[in-house]
């Protein structure tokens, strides 16, 4: 076993009933043999355990913050932090700085809503100890953070890839050039690994996209390097990582030794973590939910750590299912991000017909036969056919947090 995977069981146990009740009578010298945490679980023991469940080491009194998932696929979980546990997230957002190339010289526009899921919060933190002036911009308007960024000469934005498109396209609308921004950190959805989505960001900023992944319940836990765009690196002096089968559930890699070439079987899988820093609400094997595919080869940028290549591909709950074939929602997005006149786009599945239907709403800047060069590229990628519907503009929503672009009914 990890030598740090032991020493967090010792920390840990017995003071955190969670775990004290879910590893009773197991050999806690075999990581393999514990068991996994879901999300359901935690969901459950919040709700046996009002508000914040079992899952704490240490007595309420020594908590600091609070903070909670979107609850967009449930009931939210509320997680609370130690200053200690507080301290280890900021360390890891500190390493994803100097990985991108972040300075105090930098001024930082925070593009998120400050709200009490974890989003940039550690972010913005690190980035003020750091050095670096720092510009929130929870609960104003596209035009408000326009200016802000403007008039403080902002060189780094952080948002999702949706609002990083959404300013992009209202700076356009006002006749305003993005200037000076040299690069976004962007997270909260899939689309900063999506070539096609990415080279529209890159594009209408002119500045060069670095995707993130994050997660309340774990922690800022990946970033993308300059020297290979369109993957994430998983933070492995903070996490500890496993890809295992869906279904099947056994391990698709090796454990953690020798550090070169230990990837070469896991493939495609969902990732498992375990967060090794945050002792007050620690996940062990923690099921993310989240689908990857582990690159096998060193990093040009000769880091050792796990790399996830192509970012996080999908979720295992969001798997869609058209006339036989089976994608996911990024796979859709990749296509439609191709054309230049798509502006914002909505899907609706209809479950009602034998075989399920999917139409697209497809907001554009001109026609020119767009629907059916869509419709035909969806057909010639994803083999099967959608009904594609062009609006007129601004009919369809704007998103600054995490999109919700797929209906089901």
């Amino acid at each position: 076993m990890d030598p740090r995977l032991a020493e967090l069981l010792r920390t840990i146990l017995p003071a955190n009933r969670f775990y004290a009740r879910k590893f009773a009578g197991l050999p806690l010298d075999d990581w393999q043999q514990l068991p996994f945490t879901t999300k359901a679980e935690l969901l459950a023991n919040q709700a046996e355990h009002p508000p914040y469940g079992e899952l704490l080491t240490y007595p309420l009194e020594r908590y600091t913050r609070l903070h909670q998932t979107s609850g967009t696929t449930g009931a939210p979980l509320r997680w609370l932090d130690t200053p200690a546990s507080w301290e280890r997230l900021l360390g890891s957002w500190r390493t994803m700085f100097d990985i991108v190339g972040v300075t105090p010289a930098d001024r930082l526009l925070f593009a998120f809503s400050f709200g009490p899921f974890l989003g940039f919060w550690t972010a913005f933190e690190a980035a003020s100890r750091m050095g670096c002036l720092c510009l929130p911009t929870g609960g104003l308007s596209s035009g408000a953070r326009l200016r802000m960024l403007l008039d403080n000469r902002a060189t780094v934005v952080l948002c999702t890839p949706t609002y990083a498109l959404h300013l992009a396209e209202f700076a356009r609308e006002q006749g305003v050039r993005l200037e000076g921004v040299r690069c976004l950190i962007v997270a909260g959805e899939p689309g900063g690994s999506i070539p096609a989505t990415r080279g529209r960001i890159e594009s209408a900023w002119s500045a060069r996209v670095f995707d993130h992944s994050g997660m309340t319940e774990i922690g800022p836990l990946a970033i993308e390097c300059p020297a290979s765009p369109g993957g994430l690196h998983i933070l492995e002096d903070d996490y500890y990582a496993e890809v295992i089968d869906p279904a099947t559930q056994p391990p698709l890699a090796p454990g953690p030794s020798p550090p070169v070439g230990r990837w070469e079987n896991a493939g495609f899988g969902e990732l498992v973590l375990t967060n090794l820093g945050r002792i007050g609400s620690p996940l062990l094997r923690y099921r993310t939910g989240d689908l990857v595919r582990v690159d096998p080869r060193l990093c040009p940028c000769g880091r050792k750590w796990m790399r996830l290549e192509g970012g996080i591909l999908g979720r295992t709950d969001d798997m869609i299912a058209i006339r036989g074939n089976n994608f996911y929602p990024a796979a859709l997005e990749n296509v439609l991000r191709r054309f230049a006149e798509v502006a914002e786009y909505r899907v609706t599945i209809d479950r009602s017909p034998a075989l399920a239907e999917m139409r697209i709403e497809v907001e554009a800047s001109a026609d020119g036969h767009l629907a059916t060069r869509i419709t035909d590229a969806i057909r010639d990628e994803l083999m099967f056919r959608a009904e594609v519907v062009l609006v007129a503009p601004g009919t369809l929503p704007r998103f600054e947090m995490k999109a919700q672009r797929v209906r089901v009914k």
